[in-house]
């Protein structure tokens, strides 16, 4: 579904928003639902986009600016100015497809780290539009993958947690700077 919030695809020299790093509680707390939509979540919206776009981010999920919303962003087409974002507010997935896919990810919370996770690579998602509206939105491919990412961050979940090779993600995150401490193992299919 088009949305009515446009924002010019493009790096700010200074975004609206500072992104939280692993290691951070801020990522690690559920975020809450949002009890009615209004203007100043559209003001959100937009600088939740404005700093994605500075940040070369396809996603971006409210917990990571340091808001405690279910609020998500995703650009999953940043080469096409014309092409909308996806905005999710209080999205919920109601069903996954049976296949699974493992691909590569990275976070904007995780600066240069990129690891594999299984994901399934098909959803059913309900949630509320930037005019708080009742949607549904059936996802595949990237986009699926996308939901998926942002939406753990809405449980205090980081993709780093989902990956399976250990030696790949202590080696990886050891050569960013960031440390292994911080992360919290999840079993596959959770």
């Amino acid at each position: 579904m088009p949305t009515s919030i446009l924002v010019e695809k493009k790096k700010l020299a200074k975004p609206p928003l500072d992104i939280h790093y692993l290691g951070d509680r801020v990522l690690r707390q559920p975020a809450k639902r949002i009890a009615s939509v209004d203007e100043e979540i559209r003001r959100i919206i937009v600088a939740m986009l404005q700093t994605m776009y500075s940040a070369d981010g396809i996603g971006l999920a409210a917990p990571q600016v340091g808001i405690n919303k279910q609020l998500i962003v995703i650009d999953c087409e940043l080469d096409k100015p014309e092409a909308p974002p996806v905005i999710l507010i209080n999205p919920t997935i109601k069903k996954y497809g049976k296949a699974l896919a493992k691909d590569q990810e990275g976070c904007l919370s995780i600066p240069g780290v990129y690891l594999d996770v299984e994901r399934p690579e098909t959803l059913e998602l309900a949630y509320r539009d930037e005019s708080g509206r009742p949607r549904t939105l059936k996802a595949d491919g990237l986009l699926a993958r996308a939901i998926q990412h942002e939406m753990d961050h809405l449980n205090g979940v980081l993709f780093v947690d989902r990956v399976e090779n250990e030696l790949a993600l202590t080696e990886e995150l050891k050569k960013k700077g960031f440390s292994f401490q911080h992360v919290q193992h999840i079993a596959q299919g959770a």
